[in-house]
Order: C-alpha cells, then structure tokens, then sequence
C-alpha cells in the first residue's frame, strides 16, 4: 500500500495511491483515524486496505498537492556519513566513525513531492542530498537490533536539502543549514513494509535536470537501519509516525570542484526502484 497526504480545498487528507489515482480515506475511515500518523498509530494498515479494496479513484494523482507523508511526526531523525567513501569526502584523513552522526530537522523546512523547495536570499549554496527514510510504526525504547525490523510501518524519500554555509556557524552543529523553511521534501508516500521488505537491499539515486548525481545501495550503509533504530532507541522513545532519514551517498553538489549548487528552475529527482521519485523544482524565496 502507498499512503500519502494531499490538500483539497485547503483541507490536509489522505489516502492510497492506486492505478489511476488516489482512494480517498479521510472520508471513508477518517472518523476512526485523523491522519496517516493516527493510522500508523493504531496499526490500522488492514483498514486501509479493506477501505481500497475494490474502489475506483477519487482524484487524479497529478491534480493534487501533495503533502509529506506524516504531518506531524514527533521526531525526524537525519543521519549523516553513512555510506561507504562519504567520510572519504571530507578529506580530513579522520578514521570511519564508530557511532552515527545524528540531527534532527522541524517539519517547516520540508515540503511534498512536486512542490517547490526554496533557495533562501541569504545564500547560493543550496545543496541536495537524496536519502531513503524508515518510518516507525510500533515505538518503543532500548530495541533490540534483532526485533527492530518489525517496528519499521514502511519506507519513503527524502531530498535533505541543505544549506552548506549555514553549516558552519556554530562550532559544534548543522542546525541552521538544516533546517531553513521548505528547503527539503519528504514523499512522495510510504510504501508499507509489507510491500516491500525494508531489509532491502534498497537502490537510492538522485538526479539534478535528469542528470544522475547520486547513486547507491543499502547494502553499502556504515550503519544500517536495525542498528539505527536500536541505537536511537537507546536514549530516545521512537513513536509511531516518527521518521529517519538514513543517509546520502557520495555526489552531493559540495563535493565537485567547483560546487554545483541548485539554482532557481532546477528539478530534483530522488529515485528508489521500490518506492517511487520524489521530485521537486526548486524555487527561490520571494
């Protein structure tokens, strides 16, 4: 099943992305369940899918504003330096880590998938980094790696843009450069874990006006999702509907000489064979 949420008539809904369109839920189940996050919640995926069973699309996909996801997901977790060579990037001649680089983002500076993502006026260095996430379904604390696969609902992409000089203004956070309003996309729905098997493995690759920029798998992850969750459950309840973006390959535009920063009118793909394309133009701030 592929879950999303849309905007009609300037009301937040959701649904299931089917052939031909979408089956609208908020108007069939939505008086047991407010959203996707309430659904995750109640472990209410048998629902939903006794609700699309055998009905016709309501709306055309390409007609709507998609939203993220999950509106409001009480963490959004973003793993940094996962990926086999990304700590090459840095050229700092640092050993590989041994626990993950961790931040954390507000839902404001995400969007939907075909909606813009902005280049701020304070600055050209607006960079994309495509990412596959893992959204909890059953939460918990201290996870146990060898049961952290059945906590995962299903899996979605992120395009984690960032704002690379605002990475450095304070001495030990990305924060700033993290989170500058609509400056990444989260979408375009969540594949649920019984479609596909988020022990994967899982490509991930990301395009910039068609051109490949980023491409990988999840069998080269450093830290790989039953350790996140593990880990991140360690200090922190996971809650049903909370998101971790699990990393970025090498060929983030920082990385060429020049840097290829994004400009205004530039499309950005994020592409996993299982999951579907994020995609999103980017705008600048008005």
């Amino acid at each position: 099943m592929r879950l999303l949420s849309y905007l009609l008539d300037g009301e937040a809904r959701y649904g299931a992305a089917v052939d031909g369109g979408v089956v609208d839920l908020t108007r069939r189940i939505g008086r047991d369940y407010s959203d996707v996050k309430a659904l995750i919640a109640a472990n209410a995926r048998a629902d939903a899918q006794d609700a699309v069973a055998g009905q016709k699309p309501d709306h055309a996909l390409d007609q709507l504003v998609l939203l993220p996801p999950v509106l409001a997901p009480e963490k959004l977790w973003c793993i940094g330096v996962n990926y086999a060579e990304r700590n090459a990037e840095y050229k700092d001649n640092s050993d590989l880590p041994k626990y993950p680089s961790l931040f954390v983002r507000s839902m404001s500076s995400i969007s939907g998938s075909g909606q813009p993502i902005e280049k701020p006026k304070v600055s050209d260095q607006l960079d994309y980094e495509g990412e596959l996430v893992i959204v909890i379904g059953q939460g918990g604390r201290h996870i146990p790696r060898e049961k952290a696969w059945s906590h995962i609902f299903g899996m979605t992409l992120c395009n984690e843009g960032t704002i690379r000089d605002w990475l450095r203004h304070g001495k030990f956070n990305v924060t700033q450069g993290k989170n500058f309003d609509r400056s990444g996309s989260i979408g375009p729905w969540i594949v649920t874990a019984d479609e596909l098997d988020p022990r994967g493995p899982h490509d991930i690759t990301t395009r910039v006006n068609g051109e490949v920029r980023q491409q990988d798998t999840t069998e080269r992850l450093m830290f790989p999702f039953d350790f996140l969750i593990s880990y991140l459950s360690t200090f922190a309840t996971l809650k049903p509907g909370d998101m971790i973006v699990t990393g970025t390959p090498t060929g983030a535009g920082a990385r060429f000489d020049p840097p290829r920063w994004l400009k205004a009118g530039d499309v950005v793909e994020v592409e996993s064979s299982r999951i579907g394309v994020l995609r999103n133009t980017v705008a600048a701030e008005q």
